[in-house]
């Protein structure tokens, strides 16, 4: 009996090790928007498809796993869309943040450092009073169109004029307030709401929008809880509660949409 020859060589750890990247992205992905049962079901068809296809190699039933596939990968674009879209929107926005001939240098930039006190005394003082608020520090991408959503401003950053707009009952304060290139370029913006089954109970949907977009782009979020007053930030898909004084050394470290261009 003649045996099979195997060999593994460094291609296929290589291989094996994208299909690992591939498949864990796709279950991040997938856990953002309360599908990951759909991830499992899809990798189970899929082992099924591979067993039936190269193992057994039963040609109709393959041929039918084949039409199956097929046909769900197509569903699978047009049902998760957003989702993609997004995903190749945030992969471009992290190529697009890397200014070669014109690094960011926020420690040696003291509009950076003022920019920065003024929306950490807005969000102090609207901490004490438990003034809602939503602000937005735009990362590499340009949020356009997050801002189309909201009222056009054209304003330096300004504690007094943050508290203004998210002052209760006016009628900037419900939405989100967008700062991009150390302006202030939006206010009452719609920020796409965060599907993470995982989100604690005690979070708004102020929190919820900000993760969602930090979910989805480089953005930094900071959200002032109206029932306690308490900070959170939302980045890189994650959001926390800080202190009223770690929150200049959060935005000093990622000063996302600070310094002005």
């Amino acid at each position: 009996m003649q045996l099979l020859a195997f060999s593994f060589g460094f291609k296929d750890l290589i291989d094996i090790l994208l299909v690992a990247i591939i498949l864990y992205e796709t279950y991040r992905l997938l856990r953002r928007t309360g599908a990951s049962n759909l991830f499992w079901g899809i990798l189970a068809f899929i082992i099924v498809w591979f067993l039936v296809s190269f193992v057994f190699k039963l040609d109709l039933t393959g041929a039918l796993f084949d039409r199956i596939i097929s046909v769900g990968a197509i569903a699978l674009i047009v049902i998760f869309q957003e989702e993609i879209r997004m995903f190749f929107y945030r992969i471009g926005s992290r190529f697009s943040s890397w200014k070669i001939f014109q690094p960011r240098t926020t420690e040696e930039d003291p509009r950076a450092r003022q920019q920065i006190l003024e929306i950490t005394q807005a969000c102090r003082h609207m901490a004490s009073t438990k003034t809602g608020a939503l602000i937005v520090l735009a990362g590499g991408g340009s949020l356009k169109e997050i801002a189309d959503t909201g009222e056009r401003l054209d304003a330096n950053v300004s504690a007094r004029l943050i508290e203004n707009i998210f002052f209760k009952n006016t009628p900037l304060h419900d939405g989100a307030l967008i700062i991009r290139d150390g302006k202030m370029i939006a206010a009452a913006c719609i920020l796409p709401v965060s599907k993470d089954q995982t989100i604690p109970q005690h979070y708004g949907l102020r929190h919820r929008a900000a993760l969602g977009l930090a979910e989805k782009t480089d953005a930094t979020c900071i959200v002032v809880s109206e029932e306690n007053g308490h900070i959170s930030v939302a980045a890189e898909g994650k959001i926390r509660e800080v202190k009223e004084d770690e929150l200049f050394l959060v935005l000093h470290s990622s000063s996302a949409g600070i310094v002005e261009d």
